[in-house]
């Protein structure tokens, strides 16, 4: 009997193609499963009661036109609903609704559910819908480096073959302010502006929780899922915050099966990785870990240069070099901060009718970034160093190239650079005459170190509490 409701129901799905748009026709009934043929009933299996009832509510001439032109005008249809995916353990939980001549809907009888009442809801237009993005987040102006370069690739390949790659859920996860929401309303509006047809939705957890809160309230649950379900693209933003929320992630939970059933696009952001989030529902979060998830770091001094120059010259503003990597070396905390402090500065720039120099940068920082402060010397900073690591000072500051020397030698130029105000030319002065490009390196080195070897990245901490401590003496 399974090839014959096979052979059947692929009739009717020849005939349905034709009477509805290919979209529809993806969403509403590609995802239908033929589960077996009695005499002139064909029972279909269709995956939520949601599903159910929009067929319901908006296909049932299509599908008794179908039924009838295949297995005649006596024919029947009756519905098998999945009500409960199931796990590894437990099969799902079907509920059969029988349909006379697929109109009549019968009462859900002893599975202790009762007549439901749906709501109508028209179909949503892409052109009309409030994707809730801004405009100016874009591939274009996101600035690519070591830090982020898996995480962009991954959101170009899914703006491209939304839904269609493996990458369905991307989860994109990092610490405030390193481009999460920039990268993924960047894959949205990519989206929007080359699959104009397609409906883009970005929403925080806050008003995802807020809307399914007012719609439980209301008795508007069904409308609320409806709506969620004609999302070509989702993007809910910091997921994390739906910890402890057991209903909420019960209706996500839902609503994400069926995108994802239905080949929609699911994005996510979080401050940390699926495995790592607590107060989730384990099936959820097998589901998050079901596409890719990339990380999004903190910018290394390269990737902090390119952002500064790149939200300068969007601003029509010229940054000199000097300029640009002060800030870049001062400002250790995140984008956000970051972008806040060339907004001070043009601020600065432009109210005291002054250029942006090195000074001016000082200046602005020295009310914002509260490291900044020029009461540790380089002779401190040197001596603290090379006591620390057992090394001779007089060779620390010299030509000495052995690998005991150097590391040291990059440490000390790395807070020099962020506990004095000294240009890079000048700390390198106090290193043997380096230059500017070798302190440079130095930065980046030391940075690098830190990600890779905890016990070197120990070493810099217990620096800092001695060199804090001095400053706060």
């Amino acid at each position: 009997m399974e090839v014959d409701c096979s052979s059947l129901w692929t009739d009717c799905l020849s005939i349905i193609r034709q009477q509805v748009d290919e979209q529809n026709f993806t969403t509403w009934f590609q995802p239908i499963k033929p589960l077996r043929a009695d005499g002139d009933v064909l029972t279909i299996q269709v995956p939520s009661q949601f599903f159910y009832e929009w067929l319901e509510e908006h296909y049932v001439p299509v599908l008794k036109s179908a039924i009838h032109t295949v297995l005649g005008p006596t024919a029947r249809l009756e519905y098998s609903v999945v009500v409960d995916s199931g796990n590894q353990k437990n099969p799902p939980l079907l509920v059969n609704y029988p349909n006379a001549n697929g109109i009549k809907r019968s009462s859900m009888g002893s599975e202790g559910m009762e007549n439901y009442s749906p709501f109508s809801l028209k179909a949503l237009n892409p052109q009309q819908v409030n994707s809730r993005l801004n405009s100016s987040y874009t591939f274009d102006n996101f600035v690519e480096g070591d830090c982020n370069r898996l995480a962009r690739s991954a959101g170009v390949a899914v703006a491209k073959k939304p839904g269609i790659t493996s990458f369905n859920p991307l989860m994109l996860y990092g610490g405030v302010g390193v481009g999460k929401t920039h990268l993924v309303q960047a894959i949205g509006n990519e989206i929007k502006k080359s699959m104009p047809e397609k409906i883009v939705l970005y929403v925080d957890q806050n008003d995802f929780t807020s809307q399914f809160l007012n719609a439980l309230q209301n008795h508007k649950l069904q409308e609320f899922q409806n709506f969620y379900l004609q999302v070509d693209l989702l993007i809910l933003d910091d997921v994390q915050f739906l910890a402890g929320r057991e209903k909420t992630q019960e209706m996500f939970f839902h609503i994400f099966n069926q995108l994802h059933q239905s080949g929609k696009q699911i994005i996510m952001t979080s401050d940390c990785p699926p495995r790592d989030l607590k107060g989730f529902q384990e099936r959820l979060l097998s589901r998050f870990k079901w596409g890719l998830t990339a990380d999004l770091q903190e910018p290394d001094f390269e990737t902090k240069l390119a952002i500064i120059h790149r939200k300068m010259q969007s601003d029509g503003i010229a940054i000199p070099t000097d300029v640009a990597e002060y800030l870049a070396l001062s400002v250790d905390t995140n984008l956000r901060d970051m972008e806040g402090v060339l907004n001070s500065l043009i601020f600065h720039a432009t109210l005291l009718k002054k250029d942006i120099d090195l000074d001016l940068a000082k200046e602005v920082l020295k009310n914002i970034v509260k490291e900044i402060q020029s009461d540790v010397s380089v002779d401190f900073i040197q001596k603290t160093v090379a006591d620390y690591f057992k090394v001779e000072l007089e060779s620390m500051k010299g030509k000495v190239k052995k690998r005991e020397i150097v590391i040291p030698r990059q440490v000390a130029m790395y807070f020099c650079k962020r506990y004095t105000q000294l240009t890079l030319a000048l700390i390198g002065e106090n290193f043997g005459g380096r230059d500017h490009s070798t302190v440079i390196h130095a930065l980046e080195s030391v940075e690098d170190m830190m990600k890779t070897d905890a016990n070197f990245k120990n070493s810099v901490e217990e620096l800092t509490k001695k060199l804090k401590l001095r400053i706060a003496s």
